[in-house]
C-alpha cells in the first residue's frame, strides 16, 4: 500500500465545539484507538485545559493554527478531520489552507452537527437576531473577552452526562463569534464531506446547516437520533460512524 491508502497512515483528528475541550472526546478516543486507528483530539486556545490562555487576541485564525499545529507536530500524512458545532468554522479554514500547503493530506471532512460557512460568513451569520444579541449581551460583563457556556441541557443531555459537561465547560473567546472567514469554497468542496445530523433533540442554531446539506450536491448525510453532543450521549454509535468513514478514506 502507499502512504495515502494504508489505513495505518490515515489518522482521525477531532476538533471540539464552543465551550468544550479535548476532554469531550474522552469516551470516543479509546474506541477509535481500540480499532487501531491513530486518533487525536486538539484543545483550542482559550478553552478546556487551555482556558488560562484566554485573551482578546484569540480569533478564528488562532484556532485554525491550533489544528494545523497538531497535524504538523504529529507528522500526520493523511487525515479524517472532524469538527463539532462551532468547529465547522475551524475545519473549513483548516481545509482551505491545507489544500494549498499540503495537497492530498485531507482525506475527509466530517461536520458533526456543525456550522457550515459560506465564504465571508462568521459563526454568527446564520444565527437568529435573538441568539446574536444574547451572546453579545453575555460577553458584556467580560468587556467582550468571552461569553459563558449554556446549560448542557441545551445539547439534549441530562442527569450525570449533563453534570459532567457543565462542570467542564469554560467561557468561549468572543472575538471569533462575529469574525468573517474568507476561503475558497471550491477548494474546500474538493475534499469528500460528511454531515452528521443529530436530530433528537435537534439544536435550533444548526438548522441552516441541516437544510444546506440536503439541498446542495456533494454531501454525505448521516443521521443520529441523539442530541448535539453525541460524543457524550452516544460515543459508541458515533465511533462506528467515524470508523466507517475512516475505512472509506483509507480504501
Amino acid at each position: 500500500m502507499t502512504a495515502a491508502t494504508d489505513p495505518a497512515k490515515t489518522a482521525i483528528v477531532l476538533v471540539h465545539g464552543a465551550w468544550h475541550g479535548a476532554w469531550c472526546w474522552s469516551r470516543v478516543l479509546p474506541l477509535l484507538r481500540d480499532a487501531d486507528v491513530d486518533s487525536h483530539a486538539v484543545t483550542l486556545t482559550g478553552v478546556g485545559e487551555r482556558a488560562h490562555l484566554l485573551a482578546p487576541t484569540i480569533d478564528l485564525h488562532t484556532h485554525i493554527q491550533d489544528v494545523i499545529g497538531l497535524v504538523e507536530a504529529e507528522e500526520l500524512q493523511r487525515v479524517v478531520l472532524v469538527g463539532h458545532s462551532y468547529a465547522g468554522m475551524v475545519i473549513t479554514g483548516v481545509a482551505d489552507r491545507l489544500q494549498v500547503e499540503s495537497p492530498g493530506l485531507l482525506a475527509h471532512l466530517v461536520y458533526l452537527d456543525a456550522a457550515l460557512p459560506y465564504p465571508g460568513d462568521s459563526w454568527s451569520s446564520h444565527h437568529s437576531p435573538e441568539t446574536k444579541q444574547a451572546r453579545i449581551d453575555a460577553a458584556g460583563p467580560s468587556e467582550g473577552l468571552s461569553f459563558p457556556p449554556p446549560d448542557a441541557a441545551l445539547f439534549g443531555l441530562s442527569g450525570a452526562d449533563r453534570d459532567w459537561v457543565n462542570r467542564r465547560q469554560t467561557p468561549q473567546p468572543f472575538q471569533l463569534y462575529q469574525q468573517a472567514l474568507d476561503f475558497d469554497a471550491a477548494r474546500v468542496a474538493a475534499v469528500p464531506r460528511t454531515f452528521i445530523d443529530c436530530t433528537q433533540p435537534a439544536l435550533a442554531t444548526i438548522a441552516p446547516s441541516r437544510a444546506r446539506v440536503r439541498s446542495e450536491p456533494g454531501w454525505n448525510v448521516v443521521e443520529m437520533a441523539t442530541g448535539h453532543d453525541p460524543m457524550v450521549s452516544e460515543p459508541a454509535a458515533l465511533s462506528r460512524i467515524l470508523l466507517d468513514l475512516h475505512q472509506q478514506a483509507s480504501a
